[in-house]
């Protein structure tokens, strides 16, 4: 899931990723053994509710393993550090949107590509707390970066939009990109972002409308409804741009003349 471009500079004084080998035991997170999966479990949403309400700086790893009921030494084996166990809370609750599925495989329709990816953009949403949570860490983020922001955009936000606009090329038979083809591909991801976004004012305006999976599959449903028009609206006024800079008949009888 993906918000905006944070405008300040990361912080300095953050931990950030080394290219030790320690470093790389806090990002790539060991596998719990099965009678430490719930400790890890806690641990995760311990962090997440800490770090959601006081960002990275202000929240030490002792608050966490209190908050959690764990020993401090859990965050070290599961996570490696601060900054590990940081970097599997911002990504872990949310995914990534269609990490596993090749949207540019040319067997699938509009409405195949559209249907995975909204159903896979919202089902976070399934998760109740966990994802408010999620989004306030993701703003804290924006206002207090660590890095990790910039990396989401890199990594996985970058390459998602990129193949969406590639499918988009495919059903307007385009073979370049131009800037209503990124805006169109923007807007699609707007329709499933503003769920996240505003959650909250859904919850006090329609509640039912987002407050149980069958709820969040029926939006998902509803979305590939609106994706659809969308780009439908887009061919057409594609067509009619084409048809009203086209030469009429009788201009190149004149021509001929």
């Amino acid at each position: 899931m993906s918000f905006m471009k944070p405008a300040i500079k990361p912080n300095p004084s953050v931990p950030r990723a080394r290219a030790s080998a320690k470093a790389a035991d806090s990002s790539d997170t060991r596998k719990p053994r099965s009678d430490g999966a719930e400790a890890r479990s806690r641990l995760l949403l311990a962090a997440l509710r800490l770090f959601a309400e006081k960002g990275f700086a202000k929240t030490s790893t002792r608050e966490i393993a209190q908050a959690a009921g764990v020993n401090l030494a859990a965050i070290k084996y599961y996570f490696g550090d601060k900054a590990g166990l940081y970097r599997v809370v911002f990504s872990e609750p949310l995914g990534t949107a269609c990490e596993s599925v090749d949207l540019s495989d040319p067997t699938l329709s509009l409405r195949d590509v559209l249907r995975i990816f909204f159903e896979d953009f919202v089902a976070p949403l399934k998760h109740g707390d966990v994802v408010q949570l999620a989004v306030r860490m993701h703003y804290r983020e924006m206002l207090e970066p660590t890095g990790l922001w910039m990396e989401e955009i890199d990594n996985h936000i970058k390459p998602s939009h990129a193949g969406l606009v590639a499918v988009l090329l495919r059903h307007l038979n385009l073979s370049k990109a131009d800037d209503d083809v990124h805006r169109l591909a923007f807007s699609l991801a707007g329709l499933a972002l503003q769920l996240f976004i505003c959650q909250d004012v859904i919850d006090a305006i329609r509640p039912k409308l987002i407050n149980t999976p069958s709820a969040v599959d029926q939006w998902a449903t509803r979305l590939v409804d609106y994706g659809e028009a969308m780009v439908a609206m887009e061919i057409a006024r594609r067509q009619t741009l084409a048809g009203a800079i086209a030469p009429a008949p009788f201009a190149k009888k004149a021509k001929k003349l």
